[in-house]
């Protein structure tokens, strides 16, 4: 299984953020689930009247990421979805996202309008400026992609790396197609991985 790789914590506000990496499977199952409902969640400050809403941009320092306007040159990427709770029991990020933000649950008990509540949830993140490494090859993201390449990291596990051989570990497998189950992979996959959503199952050739 690709393993979610957890970096930093990192406060902004009151808020708890993480950045994480990307998951997948050499083992996956043949259905996807059924998502639920996005709600947006509102800030006890900052720039937007939600934190981090769709479109919105934040900066991105040693130790946090702060919301800031898209036009600040301390920007450094842009919220393309923002869901409510846990990514395992919300939709995933689209496939172009670099980066997750998790915000931790934030209710202070002096507030009395509520605005300055927050929920705990996730805003999927995509860099302003390149690299992207939520794109098909790009070795990272939190989604496995057709594109994307990976390597082995042990029994029954695999680990997504750069396609063009930048990056620490040299590509073994290309993801070439996604499909509903495995029964509709093409006969030269040499790999099954982990893509969730409604064609779960990726088919993957050996480079």
């Amino acid at each position: 299984m690709l393993a979610r790789t957890v970096g930093v914590v990192c406060a902004a506000s009151m808020l708890t953020l993480a950045l994480v990496g990307c998951q997948g499977s050499s083992d996956p199952p043949d259905d996807g689930g059924s998502p639920t409902s996005p709600r947006p969640l509102r800030s006890p400050s900052g720039y937007g009247a939600v934190f981090l809403a769709v479109d919105e941009c934040s900066s991105r320092g040693r130790t946090s990421f702060n919301e800031v306007p898209c036009s600040s040159e301390r920007a450094v990427a842009k919220v393309v979805a923002r869901y409510e709770g846990l990514p395992s029991d919300g939709p995933a990020c689209p496939a172009a996202t670099d980066f997750v933000l998790h915000i931790s649950e934030n209710r202070p008990a002096s507030d009395e309008n509520g605005d300055g509540a927050v929920a705990q949830g996730y805003a999927c993140m995509r860099n302003l400026e390149a690299p992207h490494p939520g794109d098909p090859g790009g070795g990272g993201g939190p989604r496995t992609v057709v594109g994307d390449c990976v390597y082995s990291a042990g029994t029954g596990q695999v680990r997504e790396t750069e396609c063009d051989g930048s990056g620490e570990r040299a590509p073994q497998y290309r993801v070439t197609k996604a499909v509903t189950a495995r029964s509709a992979c093409p006969p030269s996959t040499s790999l099954y991985v982990t893509l969730g959503g409604a064609e779960p199952v990726g088919c993957a050739v050996k480079l």
